[in-house]
């Protein structure tokens, strides 16, 4: 079995602050379903942790950016790492990601270990 990685993107993620408690209860119980699910299937190798919204870009030549979103519309908010037999088994776990519902992504990428 291959691990692969599930890259969440969302627009508008620093609007979060803005979320009443209820409402960011919500979103977590979501985010909890579909993560319990995948760990009910014995698939999940790793839960990806929050990053932060601070961060720095080193481009070539040594340049340094604030960032980690200055020039894309969307931003990493997590990971986790499943375990599937192929990439479309993967995509087939990512469906229903709560990142979805705020027109977000999840990008399905295999790690590759040497």
């Amino acid at each position: 079995m291959k691990e692969f990685a599930l890259l969440f993107r969302q627009p508008n993620f620093a609007d979060v602050d803005k979320l009443s408690a209820e409402e960011f209860k919500a979103i977590g119980k979501k985010w909890q379903d579909w993560a319990g699910n995948i760990a009910a299937q014995g698939k999940m190798a790793g839960s990806g942790l929050r990053l932060s919204l601070n961060g720095k870009v080193l481009k070539a030549g040594g340049v340094v950016t604030d960032g980690p979103f200055v020039e894309i519309k969307e931003m990493l908010g997590s990971f986790v790492v499943v375990k599937a037999d192929n990439l479309d088994e993967a995509t087939t776990l990512a469906h229903g990601c709560p990142a979805l519902d705020s027109n977000g992504s999840v990008e399905i990428r295999e790690i590759v270990r040497p």
